[in-house]
């Protein structure tokens, strides 16, 4: 049940993370202080799905929506912005679930093709729908391109760092294994 605490605790974190702090900008790029917090959910994502199956992972991925979406609210999010963040969640934690499934490779491959994709997805989706001024209108549309493409370099970049960890990990133990 680890697994699924911390991909829970990745979702509320990125939540608080976004609200408190101001996004960083490098250049044209901005990125919101909780995207790192959202790579993390796609990895841990994945660990729930490796323990405990598909089907079970989307029970789970239901109520990390709930919960994401009662904490944006408590934390004074516009109805907008929590529409915007569960739609992207839903479509982006979906893609990952099932490109994670169909993959038949390695699982540090696996966890990074799949969070590509659910990064992608969870970035494009929430900049327009919520970000955009077709949804709540902070940023210009002249803006939306850098902001999308910010949150992607950001969620890759966590993509990669964990794929690398879960290779060793998985290394190690195989190494463990063949030792005995």
């Amino acid at each position: 049940m680890l697994r699924v605490f911390l991909y829970l605790l990745s979702i509320v974190t990125a939540n608080v993370v976004t609200a408190a702090f101001m996004p960083l900008q490098f250049g044209v790029f901005i990125i919101p202080m909780g995207t790192l917090f959202i790579g993390a959910t796609f990895i841990f994502r994945d660990l729930v799905q490796n323990k405990f199956g598909r089907g079970k992972t989307y029970a789970f991925i239901f109520t990390a929506l709930f919960l994401s979406a009662l904490v944006s609210s408590l934390l004074g999010d516009t109805l907008m912005i929590v529409a915007a963040s569960a739609l992207s969640f839903i479509i982006s934690e979906t893609a990952d679930t099932e490109i994670y499934t169909r993959l038949k490779l390695p699982m540090a491959w696996r966890v990074f093709y799949s969070g590509i994709v659910g990064g992608f997805f969870d970035s494009v989706v929430f900049v327009i729908v919520g970000l955009s001024p077709l949804g709540a209108g902070m940023l210009p549309w002249e803006a939306v391109p850098a902001a999308i493409l910010g949150q992607i370099i950001a969620k890759t970049i966590v993509q990669m760092i964990g794929a690398i960890v879960l290779n060793q990990v998985y290394v190690v133990k195989e190494k463990r294994v063949l030792a005995e």
